[in-house]
Order: C-alpha cells, then structure tokens, then sequence
C-alpha cells in the first residue's frame, strides 16, 4: 500500500497477514468466496465495544447464513483481545466466536483507521467486503456511538439481491414506504426503452419503476 491512499468503495481490499485470536490468516484469500465484515473498534475492555461485540455475536448464525463472516480489529495485542473476550464469555454468556486481529497500527494505518486525535485507537470503521474481495461500503462511527448491526444484515442481505438480480435497493428496503420490499429497476439504456415504460404498471415514469422480488 505505500505510496497509496487508503482504500476506498469499489478498491480491492488491501492483501494482508494478520494476527488474530484464531491464528494468522492472509486477507482476504482466506476469505475468497465469501462476503466479510471488517470492523474496527477503538480499545478492548471499553463499555460501548463489549455492547457492540455481544450484539455482532447474537447475530453471528444469522451472517453466516447469509456467507458473511465477521473480523474485528484493534490496536491491542492478542492476550488482551483473548482476556476481553473471556471476560464477555464469564460475565454476559457469550463467547465470541469470530476472529479479533491483534494490531501493532500497521492494518488500521493502512486502512485509514487512526484518527489523528487518539494516534492509539482505532475509530469504528466498517467494511464490507464482497467475495472477490472489492470493498462495497466503508462506514465510520465516532467514540460515543455504538453501531446498529441489524443494518449490517440488512446492507450484506441488499447487495446480494442487488448483485443477483440487477437491481437497486430502495430506502429503508425490505419495508420502504413507497414500494414495500419491491426493488427498483435499473434505469433505460436508451430512448426506446425509457419510452417502452411510460405508463408501465410499477413505474411512477420511466426512469423510476418498482418490480416485486421474486422469492
């Protein structure tokens, strides 16, 4: 990555080898094949990070049916990570079950993870990475505020229908209040199709229609 900016939507996500309390593992080739989440939080044993690892854990059957893995992140070494998630184990009854990479600040450096202010934490960044490993969506989250995860389910579950059917997601999908858990269609590649939907049942005008999904 020297001499490169950090990534951004539609790049490649970075080759990299990583320590992680499961062992080390080559991203994202070990992960070719499958969506994952890369997210990053700011320090272990911090109050807002136990809640958000607790909610991504009860979560976790629900990712891995969708082939959608899960990876955190932090500038911690692997005996904190292991300690953390022991102590979530102990004290919530969860044990985390998804890989925690133990990071000098190389990975977050070359993720544009480090915020200028805090040179010691990572922010809580968010990327999504498709299976052939293009980054699809980068969110960041300050301190103070925890992430909603089942918006990650429903971002992972929109860009699979979109990805296999060619279409787009509407706000709010699956209960957008226009059209439902419709999808829209992409636009017209020329005048006689923009014309050929005029009228259309679903398109409110040619360049905005609604199909059903099919299920």
């Amino acid at each position: 990555m020297e001499g490169k900016g950090i990534p951004l939507i539609g790049d490649q996500f970075p080759e990299m080898v990583v320590q992680t309390t499961h062992g080390k593992m080559k991203l994202p080739e070990d992960l070719k094949g499958k969506w994952f989440i890369l997210f990053s939080h700011p320090a272990d044993f911090t109050p807002v990070c136990t809640t958000e690892f607790y909610a991504f854990q009860q979560r976790y059957a629900q990712f891995k049916e969708l082939n959608t893995e899960l990876v955190g992140l932090s500038v911690d070494q692997v005996f904190s990570h292991i300690k953390w998630t022991e102590w979530i184990s102990d004290n919530l009854h969860t044990k985390i079950e998804f890989p925690l990479i133990a990071d000098t600040g190389a990975v977050a450096e070359t993720l544009g993870l480090i915020h200028p202010g805090s040179p010691t934490h990572t922010v809580r960044a968010v990327f999504f990475v498709d299976p052939t490993g293009k980054i699809r969506a980068i969110l960041y989250y300050p301190a103070e505020l925890g992430r909603n995860f089942d918006e990650f389910l429903r971002m992972i579950k929109g860009f699979q229908v979109a990805d296999a059917k060619k279409v787009a997601i509407p706000a709010n999908w699956p209960n957008n209040e226009l059209f439902g858990d419709d999808v829209i269609m992409p636009p017209p590649s020329n005048e006689t199709d923009a014309a050929a939907r005029r009228g259309k049942e679903g398109c409110l005008d040619w360049w905005l229609c609604h199909i059903p999904l099919e299920k």
